[in-house]
């Protein structure tokens, strides 16, 4: 029995540590933003979300296996340049700003924890993953990841020691409720930008793609038609947990903002470290502390997934080599991209900027660039000369189409509620 729980846990990396990085510190105060402003209004999300994620998330994994190379190789030698670069670009303005705001949260969530200088917690956690992801290998790096992901059952604790109406929250998560006002419609395309993310996207398929240059038994899935059946079930099992565990908490996190600050008046979050201060004196010291520690630990995941994500596809787009097994010497490109948008991201923290506005502007950004993204993806997983033989299934094509669809819907009524 012991060893059928270590195969299966074996089975869960890339799609696990994807859907845990989903909910960063920007997540969360995404997420808070929308419990606290709207109630339960916006809990059905997650649950929608949930299968055009797992859809999407899933077709960029096969790309990584079947093809062995990452989504923005697959795009460059696909489509025309400046889309690529123009992707890319925005993939990279956006991760950074995300790390600012990320970095900013969890020297916030420490400094209210512990007293101190934020900005300083700040630095420290950026050198701090910066130094991991440059001096660790890839295999050991990969499995820190995968146990750090346990940092987000802090959230899911915190909803155990409030007071919930669970009638209330059952008709929330379970009836879609839409309001027709700029409002609701930014904040919805901001939390559908949150957890339909670009750079998991480029993540996940790169993740593959590092997943299979570890194993010298594996090769790409398109070469190696005896592998192609158990490494999909294990890509859809990876996927399928880690997106299940990434909007588990997106909800437990707009849950106990409804119960704890909507309900008590307070309708605007500017940041979680915020959302983690104003739970104390309602819910107490221990939904506060909970809530603080989740914000540092699911940082710590998130942090090296932006930056690796950023890249993965600027080395795709420019042929470099990219690996985090390479030692970094031998792929100084690759490296160096890691270590700009991570001192960027701490550099900015120390502008007299507000972090969590960009940041909220940031997910609205990803909302709409993810569009285009997952489209490009889409075209890539039904040509011959990415996948081979080894076909997308039917239940993808549809989850991967309709995502493509509700994200441009829900960016096109954003828009033309601004100009109404």
């Amino acid at each position: 029995m012991e060893q059928q729980s270590q195969s299966w846990l074996d089975k869960l990396g890339p799609g696990l540590v994807a859907g845990a990085a989903d909910d960063d510190p920007s997540g969360i105060a995404t997420y808070s933003q929308a419990g606290a402003q709207f109630g339960f209004g916006m809990l059905w999300l997650v649950l929608f979300t949930y299968p055009l994620m797992v859809g999407i998330q899933e077709t960029c994994a096969r790309i990584g296996r079947t093809s062995g190379r990452g989504l923005a190789s697959n795009i460059r030698l696909y489509f025309p340049p400046w889309l690529l670069y123009a992707v890319v670009s925005l993939l990279l303005l956006a991760n950074t700003i995300n790390i600012a705001a990320d970095l900013a949260a969890m020297g916030d969530a420490l400094r209210l924890l512990a007293g101190g200088e934020g900005r300083w917690y700040a630095l420290g956690f950026g050198a701090a993953s910066l130094l991991l992801q440059i001096f660790i290998p890839y295999q050991r790096y990969a499995h820190l990841l995968k146990w750090l992901t346990l940092a987000l059952l802090a959230y899911a604790a915190t909803v155990l020691v409030i007071e919930v109406p669970w009638r209330r929250v059952a008709l929330g998560t379970l009836l879609p409720h839409i309001e027709w006002n700029n409002s609701f419609l930014t904040t919805m395309v901001a939390v559908f930008g949150t957890t339909i993310s670009p750079y998991l996207f480029f993540w996940q398929a790169s993740q593959e793609v590092e997943e299979l240059r570890a194993d010298p038994q594996a090769e790409p899935l398109k070469r190696a038609p005896r592998q192609v059946r158990q490494q999909l079930r294990r890509i859809k099992l990876d996927t399928a947990v880690g997106m299940g565990f990434s909007n588990a908490v997106a909800w437990s996190i707009m849950l106990t903002t409804a119960v704890t600050l909507h309900a008590h008046g307070i309708f605007e979050v500017e940041s979680s470290a915020q959302a983690a201060a104003a739970l104390r004196p309602i819910a107490g010291d221990l939904a506060f502390a909970l809530f603080g520690l989740g914000i540092i630990g699911t940082g710590l995941l998130a942090i090296p997934v932006l930056a690796g994500s950023a890249a993965y596809a600027m080395a795709g787009a420019f042929k470099w080599r990219s690996s985090l097994e390479l030692e970094p010497l031998a792929a100084r490109k690759f490296y160096a991209i890691i270590a700009a948008a991570t001192l960027a991201g701490v550099g900015i923290g120390f502008l007299p900027l507000d972090p969590m506005r960009a940041l909220y502007w940031s997910a609205v950004i990803n909302g709409v660039v993810a569009v285009p993204v997952m489209v490009l993806t889409m075209l890539l997983a039904l040509r011959r000369g990415v996948m081979g033989t080894v076909t997308l299934s039917c239940r993808l094509r549809v989850l991967g189409w309709a995502c493509c669809v509700v994200m441009a819907l829900a960016v096109l009524s954003m828009f033309g509620s601004m100009v109404s």
